[in-house]
């Protein structure tokens, strides 16, 4: 599920494959309720419709469960925007505890790696920025480690405990942002069992002859959209639900008038 094919695909043609999806298994279980049908069998109807109850639940759970998975990681991300922008905001302030040699350098490499990472946040290719930022935190480091053999204090190991903290961070937002996803046994078993769900709805459907379109279509779109919504919450670079990069702009802006955002 997290293949380059699957997310290349927008997010709106998205729903409208899972929506056109989950209306063919229940035209197939219809389909199937129809030829099977030879007689009136109340055991039947009323076991089919136990099953159908029990189905609805269980995919409406593993909907619910799979939904409170990406949430939480949206809401991580959140996090790391903001836990990010303080410590960098950290080690520009702390920077000036150091000799005027290393201080400018350091506080131009923490303004290029703000620009660096909020134009990561609105790209999809990462591989090169991502290339950018390791270089910069050999750069930021190369200077604080040259400034605290040179004057090793308490001044210079602060800044260096900021710089490491800013590196640490890096680690931390690509691996909630990259890697911390929805496994695709999720997605497998939720797709498993909605498409079980629809073809036993439409096997009622048809076994008693009554196709009640005014509440399945309704049905099915409601959940396609909780499924994309899934899916979206589980793009943090492609999905209409992004997370603001609010804190990282703010800190841009206050690293000084020569300095030029370059995002809006």
């Amino acid at each position: 599920m997290n293949s380059a094919l699957f997310e290349s695909l927008p997010i709106t043609g998205l729903y409208v494959a899972v929506a056109f999806l989950m209306m063919a298994f229940g035209e197939i279980g219809y389909q199937f309720g129809v030829r099977t049908r030879t007689r009136r069998d109340e055991d039947a109807m009323a076991s089919l419709g136990s099953m159908v109850g029990g189905l609805l639940a269980m995919a409406a759970f593993v909907l619910a469960f799979t939904f409170s998975m990406a949430s939480s990681q949206n809401d991580q991300r959140k996090q790391d925007v903001l836990q990010e922008a303080n410590s960098i905001g950290t080690a520009y302030l702390r920077a000036d505890l150091l000799d005027q040699q290393y201080k400018t350098e350091v506080k131009r490499l923490l303004q290029d790696y703000v620009d660096v990472r909020l134009e990561a946040a609105n790209t999809r290719n990462l591989n090169a920025l991502i290339a950018e930022s390791v270089e910069l935190h050999s750069l930021l480091w190369a200077q604080v480690s040259a400034a605290a053999i040179a004057r090793p204090n308490t001044n210079t190991s602060l800044v260096v405990q900021s710089v490491n903290d800013v590196i640490d961070m890096h680690e931390k937002r690509l691996t909630d942002a990259l890697r911390n996803r929805i496994p695709g046994i999720v997605w497998i078993a939720l797709s498993a069992i909605i498409a079980l769900t629809m073809i036993t709805l439409g096997t009622q459907a048809g076994f008693t002859g009554k196709r009640r379109l005014v509440a399945t279509i309704p049905l099915i779109l409601a959940f396609a959209v909780l499924m994309t919504l899934v899916v979206d919450l589980n793009r943090p670079q492609s999905g209409l639900i992004k997370v603001s990069q609010q804190s990282m702009i703010d800190l841009q802006n206050s690293m000084g008038p020569n300095h030029a955002p370059t995002v809006e």
